[in-house]
């Protein structure tokens, strides 16, 4: 289950393709954001998943929103991802789960994450999520209603 509306979202220090440890809190200090966990890269479901998130990334920009990908995955991995499917957004390694768990989004006795997507206010509060582990290509569409539905700061 995920994070409930209204909760701080834990701090993320992770490493990220761009080279560097992304820290949620300084790296989006008084920024909102769309943060979105998933299995495993280079699987039908990410891969849906991950090109969604692309093909709506200038409607995230527009609402000012920052997006970044979650998984278990190491770096190269995620490197070889990103350019194979030319994603505009940084994905991060949680190689142990531990960001995964303290966000309800690690699949319980095993080392990979849930599917699901949160939208942090720019106080990085919770304020909507979405979880189908099955349904990669809803996220983006249901992440977006809720953003549409509210106002987003």
């Amino acid at each position: 289950m995920a994070l409930k509306v209204g909760t701080k979202a834990p701090n993320i220090i992770l490493p990220s393709t761009s080279g560097k440890d992304f820290d949620l809190s300084s790296e989006w200090a008084g920024k909102p954001g769309i943060i979105y966990f998933y299995p495993k890269d280079f699987t039908g479901g990410c891969t849906k998943e991950a090109c969604d998130f692309r093909d709506q990334f200038a409607e995230f920009r527009n609402l000012e929103l920052e997006v970044i990908g979650i998984s278990t995955d190491d770096i190269p991995t995620h490197i070889r991802f990103k350019a194979a499917h030319r994603l505009p957004f940084e994905l991060l390694a949680d190689k142990d789960g531990i960001v995964a768990k303290a966000y309800d989004a690690k699949v319980p006795f095993l080392n990979i994450s849930k599917r699901i997507t949160y939208f942090l206010d720019n106080q990085h509060v919770v304020q909507a999520s979405y979880e189908d582990f099955f349904a990669g290509d809803k996220h983006v569409q249901e992440i977006l209603k809720k953003l549409r539905s509210q106002k987003v700061s």
